[in-house]
């Protein structure tokens, strides 16, 4: 357990393999997230349990209703196709779980950023290193810009350099996963030897189109996690060096 003082409220939480911290959002964007892709809203606040089980239950519902390969036909303009690949049965279960998650990502965004302000005006303690048998976690300054670009070479990338080891795996592993079924590095392939026909033939757009929304957002996620976790290490370092260093008795290690 994080070894701080007892207080009402934390501003951020260590563990050896991820942290999850409180900040101000933007709750319409949380809500935005949510319905290009149900789970990412929730992603967002790191309410990880909330995430990976909309995330899963995404893929399951819209594979068996064939949403995305309705969203596809609806694209070129085949609106008889869309109708037909369409599975009413499962349709209904994907739309009552969908409409859920922008509600829930968008009412809890708003209350977080409450707690979070108040959070703040306490000053609430935070834990600087978690250390245990399977990993450590450390507060430091990271850059920005190359969470991105790492994450921009491959989902999930950005998250470990932000060492959110349980959000990087999962992203990795699941991007991995819709690769496959999708038929999307094959497609690469085929499309950098110029063979642009075989290419969009092995497409399986049914789990293809998963991964544009899956990319921008990953990139999203790390840019802001890496300012996020910074602005937490300016307040702890803030907060120690008005403890330490700011009583006028302090006698300095080094007079002149």
């Amino acid at each position: 357990m994080n070894q701080i003082p007892p207080f009402r409220r934390q501003r951020a939480y260590f563990s050896q393999l991820t942290t999850t911290q409180l900040h101000l959002k933007n709750p319409w964007v949380v809500a935005f997230f949510s319905f290009s892709y149900p789970g990412f809203g929730h992603f967002l606040q790191h309410r990880y349990a909330s995430a990976f089980t909309l995330i899963i239950w995404e893929t399951f519902i819209n594979r068996k209703a064939n949403v995305n390969l309705g969203i596809f036909y609806s694209l070129l303009g085949e609106f008889n196709k869309a109708k037909a690949v369409l599975d009413e049965k499962w349709l209904i279960f994907y739309v009552a779980i969908y409409m859920f998650g922008i509600w829930d990502s968008y009412r809890t965004t708003v209350d977080l950023n409450k707690q979070y302000l108040l959070a703040d005006r306490e000053d609430a303690p935070i834990l600087n290193i978690k250390m245990g048998s399977w990993d450590m976690n450390y507060m430091d300054k990271r850059k920005p810009w190359i969470a991105l670009c790492w994450s921009a070479l491959f989902p999930g990338l950005g998250q470990l350099y932000l060492h959110n080891v349980i959000s990087g795996f999962f992203i990795f592993i699941y991007t991995v996963s819709i690769c496959y079924f999708g038929h999307i590095l094959e497609s690469i392939h085929l499309t950098m030897v110029g063979n642009f026909i075989q290419a969009k033939q092995v497409l399986n757009m049914q789990w293809t189109l998963y991964f544009p929304s899956i990319y921008l957002f990953i990139i999203y996620d790390a840019y802001i996690s890496a300012i996020e976790n910074n602005k937490l290490f300016e307040k702890e370092m803030s907060k120690y060096l008005r403890q330490t260093y700011q009583d006028k008795n302090f006698e300095f290690p080094i007079k002149k």
